[in-house]
């Protein structure tokens, strides 16, 4: 978990450099299509045609979002979509392991993992600061109590009480609230070509995670 974590980190902030926040955001939440397929590895169970077709209205969408005229994808993109596959690889490993366990603890034995997995890498790859200002203090406070360790934890404990589905489905709205952050903070420009990429992977993850239940809810009805 520790380290399918960190990964996921290392990749979505290195992704940020290159790429805006909204972008970032939906190309992320392509995590919850991948899930049945490793899902599928793990435990042979076939995903159903519903995942399939999810799969490719989600390879259309990121298309839409990352491609540029010439068919080529951004560094920035490409290491978000990379970033996803981490994050699906810790939501099928939390929920294998949180049901018999006390999520508190999974959530610090996870925290622990990837830090000293982080910091060993950073003596190694990074210099270290010379100064650190006090924005930067306060940002890194947000990141490590809000962002990190509120959110995992509020994540390990939701896990332990709905299925990994329905609780990706959920965790998309992720997608959502990072664009209106981009358009409010960031002064994204929300092109129609963007917009519809977001529109359509939305609707991805979506058709994996409902599977159009509430259609036929609604058409028996």
């Amino acid at each position: 978990m520790g380290v399918a974590l960190l990964l996921g980190y290392v990749f979505q902030t290195n992704g940020l450099r290159f790429t805006t926040p909204g972008k970032n955001a939906f190309l992320t939440s392509a995590y919850c299509v991948i899930v049945p397929f490793l899902h599928w590895i793990i435990i042979k169970k076939q995903p159903d045609k519903y995942n399939v077709i999810a799969a490719l209205t989600c390879i259309v969408g990121i298309g839409l979002i990352s491609l540029d005229s010439n068919l080529n994808i951004g560094i920035g993109d490409l290491l978000t979509i990379i970033c996803g596959l981490f994050y699906a690889v810790h939501i099928v490993v939390t929920s294998r392991v949180v049901s018999t366990r006390d999520p508190v603890l999974l959530a610090m034995l996870q925290f622990a993992a990837a830090g000293l997995v982080a910091l060993i890498c950073a003596f190694i790859f990074e210099a270290p600061p010379t100064i650190i200002e006090t924005g930067d203090l306060l940002s890194l406070a947000y990141l490590m109590v809000i962002a990190t360790a509120g959110c995992l934890l509020m994540q390990v404990f939701g896990q332990k009480y709905t299925p990994p589905s329905q609780a990706a489905v959920i965790m998309t709205l992720e997608a959502v609230f990072g664009t209106l952050a981009s358009v409010v903070f960031y002064d994204e420009v929300l092109t129609l070509k963007l917009t519809l990429g977001f529109v359509i992977t939305f609707i991805a993850v979506i058709i994996s995670e409902t599977k159009l239940s509430f259609l036929k809810t609604a058409s028996s009805e």
